[in-house]
C-alpha cells in the first residue's frame, strides 16, 4: 500500500507543480492580448507574431494544466447523482470512470496526436501566418504533454479509489483525500 500511496503522491505533487507554474501563463496571455489590442487600436498596427503568441500561451496554458485540474476535481462534472453518493460509491464511479473513459481517451490522443506532433518537429512548423511566431512543434508537443499528465493523474485518482475501497484512505494526505460528506 506504501508503494501505491507514493506514487499517488507523486504524480499529484508534479501535477500540483505543473499546474502552479501554468497557472502564471494566464497572465502572460492577458498582458499580451492587451498589448496587441493597444496596438491594433491605439497604434494602428500590429505585431503578428503577438497575436499567435498569446493565442499559443492560451492553449499551452489549457493543455498543460488539465492534469492539475482533474488533481483538483476541477473538471466539469454532471453530478446530481455523484455529489450526494457515499465514499464508496463516489471510489467505484472514479475507477469505472478512470478505466473505461479516461485511460482510453489519452491513449487514442496520444497515438493520434505522437505522428502529429513528430511530424510537426520534423519540420520544424512555424505559424501559418506570414509574420507569425516559429516554433509552432513546441505548442503541438503540449497535446502529448497533456496525455501524459492527465493519463498519470487518471492513474493516481484510480489507485486512490482503490485505497477508497480497501478501506485504507486514512494512508493518504487530507489534501489527497475524498473531501468530506454528510452522508
Amino acid at each position: 500500500m506504501g508503494l501505491l500511496v507514493g506514487y499517488i503522491r507523486l504524480i499529484s505533487g508534479i501535477n500540483r507543480w505543473v499546474g502552479l507554474v501554468l497557472a502564471w501563463l494566464s497572465l502572460a496571455v492577458v498582458v499580451v492580448c492587451f498589448a496587441v489590442v493597444v496596438q491594433r487600436y491605439l497604434f494602428h498596427t500590429t505585431q503578428l507574431w503577438m497575436q499567435d503568441l498569446y493565442v499559443w500561451l492560451s492553449g499551452a496554458m489549457f493543455t498543460g494544466v488539465a492534469g492539475f485540474a482533474l488533481l483538483q476535481d476541477a473538471h466539469v462534472r454532471v453530478d446530481i447523482f455523484y455529489r450526494p453518493w457515499p465514499l464508496r460509491h463516489k471510489a467505484i464511479a472514479d475507477l469505472i470512470g478512470v478505466v473505461l473513459f479516461l485511460i482510453p481517451f489519452v491513449t487514442v490522443v496520444a497515438i493520434y496526436g505522437y505522428p502529429f506532433v513528430a511530424r510537426s518537429w520534423r519540420l520544424y512548423e512555424g505559424s501559418a501566418n506570414v509574420g507569425g511566431m516559429p516554433g509552432l512543434f513546441i505548442l503541438k508537443s503540449f497535446i502529448l504533454l497533456f496525455c501524459l499528465l492527465v493519463g498519470l493523474q487518471g492513474i493516481a485518482w484510480a489507485l486512490r479509489s482503490f485505497l477508497v475501497l480497501m478501506g485504507k484512505q486514512d494512508l493518504l494526505p487530507k489534501r489527497l483525500r475524498y473531501p468530506e460528506t454528510a452522508s
